[in-house]
């Protein structure tokens, strides 16, 4: 478990694949990212990244699905284009088939 999800209530693990980091400044980066596990609601907040994991704070604060729909929700399998703001951004890297997809693993807020 990654952290709390609330009084009585077990963490929702998720993870995000990095694709590609479209844009990035030093505190938010807007990227394509594939839902590995999930769903991942907008509002989780991402601990993990990499392999070998390293710590971040990463808040996932908007997701763009299916053309420009915004949505609350990314489920599996579905790739959307996401903006996430915190500490450990520089850390963030594209995907290449040489170097593999980099993952972020984190927790949903609380329901």
């Amino acid at each position: 478990m990654i952290g709390p999800a609330g009084p009585g209530r077990p963490a929702e693990v998720v993870e995000l694949q990095i694709d590609e980091v479209r844009s990035a400044s030093a505190v938010e980066a807007t990227a394509t990212v594939r839902c590995i596990l999930g769903p991942v609601r907008r509002g989780a907040r991402f601990t993990l990244v990499g392999d070998p994991a390293q710590a971040v704070d990463l808040q996932l604060v908007r997701i763009e699905a299916w053309g420009s729909r915004f949505v609350e929700e990314l489920d599996p399998v579905h790739t959307a284009l996401v903006t996430l703001r915190g500490t450990g951004i520089r850390l963030l890297r594209s995907g290449a088939p040489h170097s593999g997809w980099q993952s972020i693993r984190g927790v949903n807020p609380p329901l």
